[in-house]
């Protein structure tokens, strides 16, 4: 969908994290239309490719979900490399020395991928029961996450796959800071506002904004006790992939870049973090625009 320069969208009805209903501002400038005409090219270039060569496209998209899945869970910790998840993932066969809960991440997580082709194909609306349907798979066979108590100490509780959160969960800044995500108490009433928000403006944003905000959301209730970022960058990929695109790799070295767009996001503006989607997107599709030529 095309912008014009100076086009301000409001996102209303997304309460902030003490539950009261406030008003988000994004000015969808040229500099961002810049950044979504790029992605536009692209991949509308590598569409007509496509049906070129079967054997090298199927390549490609798995090279990608293997990319992916090294990239996302490395950026929650995962300890196995980018080879070490081609392997596992090609041969089904776990290497030495690496935590079990890292392969379960892994096989979780590419069955969550494969599973997106069956939602796009079903027209599946997201809804609630899906986003939930979603963090239920990613952590399927994990029996407990990791937690911090009151006392600060790392602790290990039950998992609860596919259930919103009974109590709060936060992070610890770069500057010391501790951030506070949404209270349990607020998670179902703003998570029911962000469902009804994407269904209503899924025609209204270019695709690389609406999926950047639907992303940076889910990221601020954080609704589960356990993959959330994960859960985050699969349910934006998946507004991309509905409206025609590849999905945005995140890369683990841009890790920092990520975390600081988020949290200026958090400080009121959120344009950084759809910059810097739009442009992981695009080293994406250059990068699979590169394997197809």
């Amino acid at each position: 969908m095309d912008q014009t320069e100076g086009d301000n969208t409001f996102l209303n009805g997304m309460p902030d994290n003490h539950g009261a209903w406030g008003l988000y501002d994004v000015n969808m400038d040229s500099a961002l239309n810049s950044f979504f005409e790029k992605a536009d090219s692209l991949n509308n270039h590598i569409k007509s490719l496509k049906n070129k060569d079967i054997k090298l496209w199927d390549t490609v998209r798995t090279k990608l979900k293997i990319d992916w899945t090294y990239h996302s869970n490395s950026i929650e910790g995962s300890t196995l490399t980018r080879g070490e998840t081609h392997f596992f993932l090609t041969e089904g066969l776990t290497v030495e020395g690496r935590p079990f809960k890292d392969f379960v991440d892994t096989k979780n997580h590419a069955a969550a991928i494969d599973w997106l082709q069956d939602i796009i194909h079903d027209q599946r609306e997201i809804s609630e029961g899906l986003i939930k349907e979603i963090n239920a798979l990613l952590l399927f066979g994990v029996d407990s996450t990791q937690a911090v108590n009151s006392f600060g100490q790392k602790i290990q509780k039950k998992a609860t796959p596919g259930h919103y959160k009974t109590q709060p969960n936060h992070v610890l800044l770069p500057n010391g800071d501790i951030h506070h995500y949404v209270d349990p108490v607020h998670v179902q009433i703003q998570m029911q506002a962000l469902v009804e928000w994407i269904n209503t403006h899924g025609d209204k944003l270019h695709p690389l904004a609406l999926a950047s905000i639907f992303h940076y959301h889910l990221v601020r209730i954080h609704a589960f006790d356990d993959g959330n970022g994960r859960g985050a960058r699969i349910l934006m990929n998946l507004i991309l992939m509905k409206k025609g695109y590849f999905p945005a790799v995140i890369k683990t070295e841009k890790k920092r870049t990520y975390l600081e767009t988020l949290h200026k996001a958090d400080q009121g503006n959120i344009n950084p973090f759809i910059v810097f989607i739009a442009s992981e997107l695009i080293e994406t599709l250059e990068m699979v625009l590169n394997d197809l030529l």
